[in-house]
């Protein structure tokens, strides 16, 4: 795709985003940026989808400070290197609510963060690009998670049900 089309309708070619605006990557702008984000099929799933059972449980046992401390490790780990493992394929779709926010966000793998963030790939993150990266998510998991503690909350685990007698 040109540089040119991107963010274009595919019906009617009219250009939804703002894109130098959305690469100043202010996060005060997030506010816009969630806007265009959801101009594409993928982001406006993710930020329209329900969060499954297991993901919210998950987030509920570590609290708002836990999970902001596993989604910089997750950024670190998965999306800051040079060149990621698994690139494009790093970040599962469900089980987790970071995993929901990087899908929404555009912060799931390299290309994602260079089309939306316009953050090169093949070369580590900067310092603050992790922390905009880290903002994005965190502001998606507010909106989506608001009843969210600070602190971890006892969660009891989810039973399967009985498997019923046949005889």
């Amino acid at each position: 795709m040109a540089q040119g089309d991107r963010g274009r309708c595919r019906a009617c070619g009219a250009d939804l985003v703002d894109w130098h605006r959305l690469h100043q990557r202010e996060i005060a702008d997030a506010k816009y940026t969630f806007r265009a984000l959801k101009h594409e099929l993928i982001r406006n799933h993710f930020f329209h989808k329900t969060i499954d059972e297991k993901a919210v449980a998950h987030a509920r046992r570590k609290g708002r400070i836990k999970l902001r401390e596993a989604v910089r490790h997750r950024l670190e780990h998965y999306l800051a290197p040079e060149a990621p493992v698994r690139d494009g394929f790093q970040t599962p779709f469900t089980g987790n609510a970071i995993y929901y926010a990087q899908h929404a966000t555009a912060c799931c793998c390299r290309t994602c963060l260079a089309y939306w963030h316009n953050i090169p790939k093949g070369r580590k993150l900067t310092e603050k690009e992790l922390e905009y990266c880290e903002a994005l998510i965190d502001l998606f998991l507010i909106q989506r998670l608001p009843k969210l503690k600070e602190e971890p909350e006892k969660v009891p685990p989810r039973r399967k049900p009985a498997k019923e007698d046949d005889s």
